[in-house]
């Protein structure tokens, strides 16, 4: 018999058969009756015609009065002194009616009066004896279980801390609460749910050997990510696993709830707020529309999708040149699709002909544009097709939106379009004039500027993960080099926002937080994988080309401006001349057919002055390999 049925009998045999539940009752007060019978007249049995005919108006009596005070339940093991008082009164009042309705009623004169009293006290003694060892029998049970679970600490001891401790309560959670560690010093000493507060979270190294924990688990939803770095730097030191309840937005957004487990993640050591949308606002705009999202297949592309569907379009109109990741997109789109009509096209956006088609086809209102070349090292070593599908590519699609009558244009930029070091930032900073100077023609145009999504494909993140579980040395370009970096669906949602507040011509700026250094975010995967960190060598190679130390996201002159959104800002002075911006641009055309990318640089520059190519930032490049000091002793070891 296994421990799940055995946790599971109380239940099975009384709530699941009510017909057991009265018969078990009858049989103790026919019991009850029986003993107090045989007290009376000395363990014999005269009258007994009188005994038989009495019994059965007493079970009927007893069983309606027994209903009557919600004593027909089979939740014994549950039982309580409410119980117990419910027993009392049912058996008072049973025993009036039945002595009223015997003797007067039926005219049972030779019954005796004192067996009234007798079968009473016994009948009571019975129904509470049996619920109590009910309940000795499955706390003995449970113990039993309890004993073979697994010894758990927690971290927290406040509202989440208790719902957890209340789960874990039953058989099946396979886990025992031993104590919970708090920095709140009033809650020092106090029980939770008769679990301990045993000391604070400095202290949880010394706590677990005391206790001989097998694991811990943090019950702080709400914590930041600096709690958290400190909370997992403290489980890191007791050598064992440790889980986290889900993160307070995650709750939120009912996607799960306070006792689900799951490990500790690296976006809960970024510790982000919960994004609150105006969902109305951004349902207004996309509700019974025809939406379009370039590069759909990609990080942000695919997450738009995903979230656009949430407010109800009309038709969702996926756009990607990877016919593989469209493929998959589509998998995961298609059981989510609210109703609105889904369309994938494998396109080139630098493919005007193929692009008119479509746009005139699906009659576009909105565009995402969120396809572009992104990693940096490869455009500065393909400057023309940088320059081709992100700047040129971006032209195109802007004059047959136009042409199509779109009403929406929204541009997905980057942090590194400001005070570019590399092609790649520089053409997202020449798109973002280009929407900031296009003229209005009845289309609003908005560009969203933000730093790194964690986790996107081929960023540093996944690099780190790949490199850890191949057990090789964590390649770093700097010790000091630092990103900023937000989760994609809050990066998504706030974009869904800034296109729904955005006017057009406006530059919106996401607010990323602080920036994050990249040599702590590799520590801090070191800890989550389960290793030391002397255990794993951090090998520092140097800034590649065009790589900068910190990211930026505003230029100084710009003016930065606050939105109906606290997360969003907004930003002036990227204006141009439209004309000029023009013939700027069909010079940097003109550059491309020129052998070599000096041109187009010189060109690029022309446009943006604060571009800084290799030429004039003359930066000494580090061409050693160096290792962090403190992991030093480490190298050699991966």
């Amino acid at each position: 018999m296994t421990r799940d049925y055995i946790n599971r009998l109380p239940q099975l045999v009384f709530q699941k058969r009510p017909v057991f539940i009265y018969v078990f009752q009858a049989f103790l007060v026919f019991s009850s009756l029986l003993f107090g019978w045989l007290l009376r007249f000395d363990f014999s049995l005269p009258y007994r015609r009188v005994l038989l005919a009495s019994a059965l108006l007493l079970v009927v009596i007893r069983l309606i009065t027994l209903r009557l005070f919600k004593l027909n339940h089979g939740w014994w093991h549950f039982a309580s002194v409410s119980d117990a008082l419910n027993i009392i009164k049912a058996v008072s009042v049973g025993s009036v009616c039945f002595f009223i309705l015997n003797r007067y009623l039926f005219g049972a004169v030779a019954f005796p009066r004192s067996v009234y009293i007798l079968e009473g006290i016994l009948t009571g003694c019975l129904l509470a004896g049996a619920r109590l060892s009910s309940r000795i029998l499955v706390e003995s049970i449970r113990h039993d279980a309890s004993s073979r679970s697994k010894r758990v600490i927690l971290v927290g001891a406040g509202f989440a801390a208790q719902m957890v401790i209340r789960e874990l309560a039953r058989p099946s959670s396979g886990y025992q609460p031993v104590g919970c560690v708090d920095d709140d010093r009033t809650k020092m000493g106090i029980h939770i749910q008769g679990v301990p507060v045993l000391g604070f979270i400095k202290d949880l190294e010394t706590l677990v050997q005391k206790t001989s924990v097998d694991e811990i688990l943090i019950a702080i939803p709400s914590a930041s990510g600096k709690q958290m770095r400190c909370i997992t730097e403290a489980c890191q030191k007791t050598n064992l696993p440790f889980k986290t309840v889900p993160t307070l937005s995650d709750i939120i957004r009912g996607e799960a709830n306070v006792s689900q487990f799951r490990e500790v993640r690296l976006d809960d050591l970024l510790g982000r707020e919960p994004v609150k949308i105006d969902l109305e606002a951004v349902r207004k705009e996309v509700a019974d529309r025809t939406v379009v999202v370039t590069g759909a297949a990609g990080s942000i592309g695919s997450e738009l999708c995903r979230q656009i569907l949430e407010y109800s379009p009309a038709r969702l109109v996926c756009l990607d040149q990877s016919e593989t990741g469209l493929y998959f997109l589509r998998l995961g789109l298609m059981a989510h699709k609210n109703g609105a009509q889904l369309v994938f096209r494998v396109a080139d956006v630098c493919d005007a002909e193929r692009m008119r088609s479509l746009l005139c086809e699906f009659r576009s209102e909105i565009i995402f544009h969120a396809a572009a070349y992104k990693h940096v090292p490869m455009m500065e070593s393909n400057v023309q097709e940088a320059v081709k599908n992100n700047v040129f590519g971006l032209v195109s699609l802007l004059n047959l939106a136009s042409e199509a009558d779109c009403k929406s244009f929204v541009l997905i930029s980057s942090d590194k379009a400001v005070n570019p070091t590399n092609v790649m930032g520089a053409t997202k900073r020449i798109c973002e004039l280009i929407l900031s100077s296009h003229p209005a023609n009845g289309m609003r145009c908005v560009s969203v500027r933000f730093g790194n999504v964690l986790g996107s494909s081929g960023s540093v993140i996944p690099v780190l993960q790949q490199q850890l579980q191949n057990r090789q040395a964590l390649t770093i370009t700097h010790p000091e080099i630092k990103r900023f970096f937000m989760i994609t669906p809050e990066a998504v949602a706030l974009v869904l926002q800034a296109f729904a507040i955005g006017k057009h011509g406006d530059i919106l700026v996401l607010d990323m937080g602080e920036s994050v250094r990249i040599l702590d975010l590799a520590r801090s995967l070191i800890r989550l994988s389960g290793k030391l960190e002397h255990d794993v060598e951090i090998r520092f190679t140097g800034l590649r080309e065009g790589e900068k130390l910190k990211e930026e996201l505003f230029y100084g002159h710009e003016k930065v401006l606050p939105t109906s959104c606290e997360k969003i800002k907004q930003t002036n002075g990227a204006s141009r001349n439209w004309g000029e911006l023009c013939r700027q641009l069909e010079e940097l055309r003109a550059s491309m057919s020129i052998d070599g990318a000096a041109p187009i640089r010189s060109k690029i520059k022309e446009i943006v002055p604060e571009y800084s190519f290799p030429e004039d930032l003359k930066q000494k490049k580090v061409s050693e390999e160096h290792v962090d000091p403190y992991l030093h002793k480490a190298a050699g070891h991966s």
